[in-house]
């Protein structure tokens, strides 16, 4: 032990010494040692293990006593109760009783296990107030038994606390989860009923029909729509039980999630052996969570698949146009000859004068056409046609899908364009072929209308009034909306990882003089002074 230590905890007080007078031998070096320690600790050392020799030496020296002696001092008897009596009655302690332990374990319950279920921070706890009780802890087998009490008198408060918030038709649903009565096919149903938000025909899925906590415990698949449509299904199963907003408001994150960790991986025949009360909150903290997360993951599939349509666009694009690209020399010369030629035999047919003049004939006028086309905005706009298809042909019934699913909200007034063109797209969702949104309709423009995209989202019909093509105007707003989740402009109610920036910031009070901005980062500005 360092000195500093040995002379912080291990000197002996003058008030100390009074005490120890009258003592001798090994008598006064093991009294003078154990009420040093349990100054330090609150409680007596359990044997000599915990006595290292350097503290020994550094009290024998103060006591005039060699430390040798310490080696004779009884650990049982009358001599050393007679010593912890006088040393708790110094320092104002006392021993734990029955009744202690019983107002311990209740106090426990409710200011430290309703929020903390790991045990050796309980123990931590409940060490703590011992001292303040000034209360001896009582042997570590009880102190166990005082944790886990504790934690079990918490979690049956909250387990009944949680319940009395279901209404009886929740309730019944969760049961079903775990086949606890037969209403389990009814919930299934349910959820079936909500599987296709488009309005299409569920999938033939008899296994996700009878076992719907599989579904809500099942992990995402790769980026694709299948995962897409999977994870929607998913999502309504979750919905299906219909928990009330704000069921855990009061719980703590990380007791939620402890709960939520446990009933993942308790198999439905052990759920089953609990309590109904405790079955109720497993599950209802298993559903609750996994939507969180679902809804997550569908955010991070939208997020990925719009980027991977511009990305699959940019490849093929790229690659046709690198296999068919062949940069033609001498285009001086390819011109000259045309010119001649075309000037010697100007009635001739083009056939006949201007492709034997060149050399490669008719292909190389081709190559040479073609690589005029593959320069400047020819290529960007070959991409966007690309993206376009690809999006009209397999992934817009995913991303439509998503509109019926999820809930986007901002709290920036400049994307607010970008939420009420997701509504549009929604509305006109099952339009069929329509080229153009109909004459009158309010299509709101916002960042992605404008830029690379503007000539393709705007458009002249027949009668050469400026119309908005209502597939374009989907991809487009797709891509800002996948912008804007990504610097959290845009949030997705009953999300986590895209829940509302607002959660994130610190609550403090400040004077009303000072004004709030959108962004969390600065949310707290004082209003500028004007000049005096």
């Amino acid at each position: 032990m360092h000195i500093d230590d040995l002379v912080e905890h291990w000197t002996i007080l003058d008030e100390e010494r009074d005490l120890i007078a009258g003592k001798r031998d090994a008598t006064r070096l093991g009294f003078a040692i154990l009420l040093k320690f349990y100054t330090q600790h609150g409680r007596f050392p359990r044997g000599r293990s915990e006595l290292p020799d350097d503290v020994v030496e550094h009290v024998a020296k103060q006591v005039r006593v060699p430390a040798s002696e310490f080696g004779f001092y009884e650990w049982s008897g009358s001599t050393i109760e007679y010593h912890r009596h006088q040393i708790r009655t110094h320092l104002g302690f006392r021993i734990c009783t029955t009744e202690d332990a019983t107002k311990l374990a209740v106090w426990l319950a409710e200011e430290v296990a309703h929020a903390e279920r790991r045990p050796e921070r309980v123990r931590e706890e409940l060490l703590k107030h011992l001292r303040e009780e000034r209360i001896e802890p009582p042997a570590p087998g009880r102190i166990s038994r005082i944790v886990a009490s504790a934690l079990h008198n918490a979690e049956v408060a909250w387990s009944v606390r949680i319940a009395s918030r279901l209404s009886s038709e929740t309730t019944q649903r969760i049961y079903a989860l775990v086949g606890i009565d037969d209403a389990s096919r009814a919930v299934a149903e349910g959820a079936g009923d909500r599987q296709e938000p488009t309005g299409e025909a569920p999938a033939e899925d008899d296994d996700i029909d009878s076992d719907l906590l599989a579904l809500i415990k099942s992990a995402p698949g790769n980026v694709s729509l299948e995962s897409m449509m999977t994870e929607i299904r998913k999502l309504a199963a979750a919905r299906s039980i219909e928990l009330p907003s704000g069921l855990f408001a009061d719980v703590a994150p990380k007791v939620l999630a402890a709960w939520r960790a446990r009933a993942a991986v308790e198999a439905p025949s052990h759920m089953r052996t609990h309590p109904r009360e405790l079955t109720v909150l497993l599950l209802a903290a298993l559903v609750q969570e996994r939507e969180r997360e679902i809804t997550d993951a569908l955010v991070e599939l939208l997020i990925a698949t719009v980027h991977r349509i511009k990305a699959r666009a940019d490849s093929k694009v790229t690659k046709e146009l690198i296999n068919a690209f062949k940069r033609v020399t001498g285009k001086e010369n390819i011109l000259f000859k045309v010119a001649d030629a075309a000037l010697n035999q100007p009635d001739d047919s083009v056939r006949q004068v201007i492709f034997p003049a060149v050399s490669g004939g008719e292909q190389t006028l081709r190559d040479l056409v073609h690589e005029f086309k593959i320069e400047g905005p020819a290529y960007r706009t070959t991409v966007q046609t690309t993206l376009r298809a690809s999006y009209t042909n397999h992934y817009r019934r995913g991303l439509i899908a998503l509109l019926d699913t999820l809930e986007f909200r901002s709290n920036n007034t400049a994307f607010q364009p970008v939420i009420e063109a997701l509504g549009l797209i929604r509305r006109y969702a099952k339009a069929g072929n329509t080229t153009y949104y109909p004459r009158g309709e309010v299509v709101p423009e916002h960042r992605g209308t404008a830029g690379d995209w503007e000539d393709l989202v705007f458009k002249k019909d027949k009668r050469g009034r400026r119309r908005v093509v209502r597939m374009v105007y989907e991809i487009v707003t797709f891509q800002a909306l996948r912008e804007a989740l990504r610097c959290k402009e845009i949030w997705v109610v009953s999300a986590h990882s895209f829940r509302d920036p607002e959660e994130d910031c610190p609550r403090i009070s400040l004077p009303a003089a000072w004004r709030t901005t959108p962004n969390c980062a600065s949310r707290w500005t004082r209003p500028t002074s004007s000049p005096s």
